[in-house]
């Protein structure tokens, strides 16, 4: 695989629009179960909070928030892969095998370096997804959300907008601490295991592994991660939303928010939304992998007129 940066950035950008379009609608639900707290239940499962969405709002209801990540992911991948690799190829010894503590260090510098996007992206998606949920909740449950419903939901713009007038830059970083809590563990965890397992399938010492192998080996280190660090999620996706029912708890901060889960809704709460997780971030990585090692980048590189001396 070439070491051209440009070419890299393209793979994780193609990468992450693709898997984003495929998935958003199962991230949807997943925000909107874990923000869900006892005594203001809408939605019992993942199926049960897309088919009501749709009722409510339409099939592009699943799509809310969508136009933030499709335009914050190709950074987001780009870096996040990107970084994973570039680590790599400088704490490799003449191109030897990395150690695992040197895989996992290669993962902590991705998942460090990735969170200048990914908390803005998130503190933004979240509030557009869950919209509806706070929407239908006064609609549907007033006496639980408190006042009227809101007929119509802010634009990204809008958030974005407001959120640098009442707060500056920090605004749109609120839940720093858990994005990096979050994503530093998830790249520990599965950039080193997704080279592990795609190594199983190479072909031979110096060949690559096909491209069914790089996807079921993004998949499964993708799933495995993702429930792994499951409840920093939860904690992330309260402390970023900013809209809650009358009764929802509001927190200060990290160790806040885990003491008010666990004395209202029990440790059994960190685990809201997990498959849902594991259903995005599966095919999100597997795809992501396919594309990153077919070297879509190289290839669009070299569709490219060369510069002439």
């Amino acid at each position: 695989m070439s070491h051209l940066l440009p070419a890299k950035l393209i793979n994780g950008g193609i990468a992450g629009l693709i898997g984003v379009t495929c998935v958003f609608p199962i991230d949807l639900a997943k925000t909107r179960l874990q923000n869900q707290q006892n005594g203001s239940r809408m939605y019992t499962s993942m199926s049960d909070c897309l088919i009501k969405t749709i009722r409510s709002d339409g099939y592009f209801g699943m799509y809310r928030g969508a136009a933030v990540n499709l335009t914050l992911v190709t950074p987001e991948k780009a870096i996040k892969l990107a970084a994973n690799d570039f680590f790599r190829h400088h704490l490799s010894k003449d191109g030897q095998k990395l150690t695992l503590f040197k895989e996992m260090l290669a993962g902590c510098g991705a998942g460090t370096c990735q969170v200048i996007i990914t908390t803005p992206m998130e503190m933004l998606k979240i509030q557009l997804q869950d919209a509806g949920r706070i929407a239908a909740q006064r609609k549907l449950m007033p006496q639980v959300a408190g006042g009227p419903a809101v007929e119509k939901s802010p634009t990204a713009m809008q958030l974005t907008r407001d959120l640098l007038k009442s707060k500056g830059i920090a605004g749109l970083y609120k839940g720093l601490g858990a994005t990096l809590l979050r994503d530093v563990p998830f790249s520990i965890i599965y950039f080193p295991l997704f080279a592990n397992l795609n190594n199983l399938g190479r072909r031979g010492d110096e060949g690559t592994a096909p491209f069914y192998v790089s996807f079921v080996s993004g998949c499964i280190a993708g799933s495995t991660a993702a429930v792994a660090v499951n409840p920093v999620d939860v904690i992330k996706t309260r402390l970023q939303s900013l809209t809650r029912g009358t009764h929802e708890d509001t927190y200060s901060g990290v160790t806040d928010c885990i003491r008010k889960i666990l004395r209202h809704e029990g440790p059994t709460a960190f685990l809201k939304g997990a498959y849902c997780r594991a259903l995005v971030i599966a095919p999100l990585f597997g795809i992501a992998q396919v594309v990153y090692f077919l070297g879509v980048g190289e290839f669009l590189l070299g569709l490219l007129p060369k510069r002439q001396n």
